[in-house]
This record gives structure tokens, C-alpha cells and sequence, in this order.
């Protein structure tokens, strides 16, 4: 739990709680007079990277601090307490599904992704109009020939390169590295979602992909992809607790500060007891997250912890957004208002890596079919 902690995490939390303050929070309350958003990211990128908060993510062969999951969720915990909108800046980008991978990817991709040369995309969705899954065809000569379409690719506009899941008839799902300007690799089209996330849809039309692209063998591509949308869903319940402690300290301020009717809004019974719910699920969630860490941290399979976290933890948020902006009133809806901008956050954290029903029905499968999880 937050408060049985050993010292190396309280001092890491307190070293992140200082960098919040001295760095993140000038650059989000505009300190850095004339910087534009883009600037203001890339130095905080650059401040993190020098406290040791960057490398947190990437393993120690490539110069990163490889921290464990406990540790990472605290530090998410605490970055997202100050909501500062910096969250995409603060760490580097991990291996993801190239976790492990061999000659020539790790060279031609791996290496320089660590190093920040390249940027990755992970096309794993088909659209909803997909004709059918996108396949890979062995055609001879040491390549497979890729057909298909993927779409909500996460900032896959500035991929260098995309780590697409297909299917290898009758061998089963894999994942293949393939060069975002590959001929047929096509952008059909970009979009933004409601929280500001940009991504891309592509095709992929007779694209030849040597065999040596190929991360491990067919079979394992699915297992890889869900690996690392597993470590991604505790990742979003830590931010989605730490930007719940954000709504209670900023509905609190609110509900203790003078009321035009003449009483503070904290002595209405009926305030008192949402601010109470309020607290419950933060403290809830909370207490689920770090329990969740715990176990990963032990090597335990958690996948069906981090879904159960992943589907409280965002929905508690949304509903904490919910409720501080029914009570803080009119002026929460104004465009730019904090609560306004974290009520589409949260909307999206719901949906990304899976809706929360489409998570409870895989989280019953993971109990009654397969016997996994724990209470």
C-alpha cells in the first residue's frame, strides 16, 4: 500500500514530487514565458531524462534504469497527482513487442528506438469495416506479402515504423516489423480523439516484408500483444488514480473556500456525502493499484489483476470528474477549464486498450475457463 512503502520508494516518490514542483508545474502554469506546447514538452522530456525519471521504462542494456512495476506505478501515481498534462513526456519508450528480439530488428529498430532515433506505432485494431484481418502470405524468396488494414495507431503519423500483429494462414498471429514508407503502406487516414491523442489508420496493399521482420515465430504473436497491453493497462490505472487524488484536492479546495450564499459548500450534508464517495473509490482504486504492483513485482501473472484495475480505476476517475463538476458548477464546462480537459481524459482512458466490458467479459473467461487470478 502508498503507506508501507520501503525507503527507496518514499524517497523516489519524494524525488518525483519535487520534480513536479520545481519542474513540471512551472512549465504548466506557463514559467517558461514564450515556450510554445511542443518546446515545453521536449524540455521536460530533457529534465526527466536528466532526474532519471525517462529511463525508468527502458531496459539496462540500453541505458535505462529498467525499474520495476511497484516502482512505476508510484512514480505514475505521484506525476498524475499534479495533472499537469506532461504525462506522454516523462518516460522513454520501452521494447514493447521487440522485447527480446533478434538480428537484424534489434539493430535496425530496437537500438534505435531506445535511443530515441525512431519512433515505433503498434497497429494491433482492425477498423470495424475490415474486410478481413490483415494476413501475411509467405511468397518465396524469404519475404511475405502483407495485406490488410489497422487503424486507432497511436501517433502512427510519426512512426518511423509500425509493429503490426497479422495472420499467417494456417500458422497463426505474429507480429512483423514493417517500414511506415514501405511500398504499399498507405495513411488512409489521420484523426484525433477527444482527449487530443492523434493516431492513423493504414493500408497495407501487397507489401513485401522479409521473414527476418518477424518478431519470434507465428503462433506468438498474440501472447507478445497482449503482454504488452497487459503492462500498459496497470500503467493507465496508475495515472487514472493519481488524477483522481488531482479531482478530491481540487473538489476539497473548492468545497472549504467561501460560497456566495454565505457558507462554505463542505457543510451541505448532501455535499459531504459525494465528497465522501468521492474519497471511497480514490482510496479504493488506490489501494487496488498498488496491491496489483505488488504482486507483478513478485512475478506473479497479472493479467487479470491489471484488467480488474485498469476497468475500476478509470471508471472511478470518470465518475470523480462527474461528480466534482456537478459540484463545482457552471464554470467547469468553460473550454480549458481543468476539470473540463480531464473529462475527456478520463472518457478515453475508459475505451483505450479496451472497453470496459469487453475487459470484464476477458476477466471471466481468465477466472472460469483458465482458473487465473486472485482476490
Amino acid at each position: 500500500m502508498p503507506e508501507s512503502l520501503p525507503r527507496e520508494l518514499i524517497e523516489l516518490r519524494e524525488r518525483a514530487e519535487r520534480f513536479a514542483v520545481d519542474v513540471l508545474i512551472p512549465y504548466r502554469d506557463g514559467a517558461a514565458a514564450g515556450r510554445t506546447a511542443a518546446a515545453a514538452q521536449a524540455a521536460v522530456r530533457e529534465a526527466s531524462r536528466a532526474a532519471g525519471f525517462f529511463g525508468m521504462t527502458q531496459p539496462k542494456a540500453y541505458g535505462g534504469s529498467e525499474a520495476g512495476p511497484l516502482a512505476l506505478s508510484v512514480v505514475r501515481d505521484t506525476f498524475a497527482g499534479y495533472n499537469t498534462g506532461f504525462d506522454r513526456s516523462l518516460f522513454g519508450p520501452g521494447p514493447g513487442v521487440l522485447a527480446g528480439c533478434a538480428e537484424p530488428v534489434r539493430s535496425r529498430y530496437l537500438v534505435p528506438l531506445m535511443a530515441g532515433e525512431k519512433r515505433s506505432g503498434f497497429a494491433f485494431t482492425e477498423p470495424d469495416d475490415a474486410a478481413h484481418y490483415t494476413r501475411a502470405v509467405p511468397a518465396g524468396g524469404g519475404e511475405y506479402v502483407v495485406d490488410g488494414r489497422k487503424s486507432y495507431v497511436t501517433r502512427g503519423g510519426e512512426a518511423d515504423f509500425l509493429n503490426v500483429l497479422v495472420d499467417v494462414p494456417g500458422e497463426g498471429r505474429a507480429v512483423l516489423v514493417i517500414d511506415a514508407d514501405a511500398p504499399g503502406v498507405c495513411i488512409e487516414r489521420r484523426f484525433e480523439t477527444l482527449d487530443g491523442s492523434h493516431h492513423a489508420a493504414f493500408r497495407f496493399d501487397s507489401v513485401r516484408v522479409p521473414v527476418d521482420r518477424m518478431i519470434g515465430r507465428p503462433g506468438e504473436g498474440l501472447p507478445r500483444a497482449l503482454g504488452q497491453i497487459g503492462d500498459t493497462r496497470l500503467a493507465i490505472a496508475a495515472r487514472a488514480v493519481g488524477l483522481s487524488r488531482w479531482v478530491v484536492q481540487h473538489t476539497q479546495q473548492h468545497l472549504l473556500a467561501p460560497h456566495r450564499s454565505g457558507a462554505a459548500l463542505g457543510q451541505r450534508e448532501g455535499v459531504r456525502l459525494r465528497y465522501a464517495d468521492m474519497r471511497i473509490r480514490t482510496f479504493a482504486a488506490r489501494s487496488m493499484v498498488y496491491r496489483t504492483a505488488r504482486l507483478a513485482e513478485s512475478g506473479a501473472n497479472v493479467v487479470n489483476e491489471a484488467i480488474a484495475c485498469k476497468v475500476f480505476a478509470t471508471e472511478a476517475l470518470a465518475e470523480l470528474v462527474d461528480a466534482a463538476m456537478d459540484l463545482v458548477g457552471g464554470k467547469s464546462l468553460t473550454v480549458g477549464h481543468p476539470l473540463e480537459a480531464l473529462y475527456r481524459i478520463a472518457r478515453a482512458l475508459c475505451t483505450a486498450e479496451g472497453g470496459a466490458d469487453v475487459l470484464r467479459l476477458s476477466l471471466a473467461k481468465g477466472s472460469l475457463d483458465l482458473g487465473k487470478g486472485v482476490l
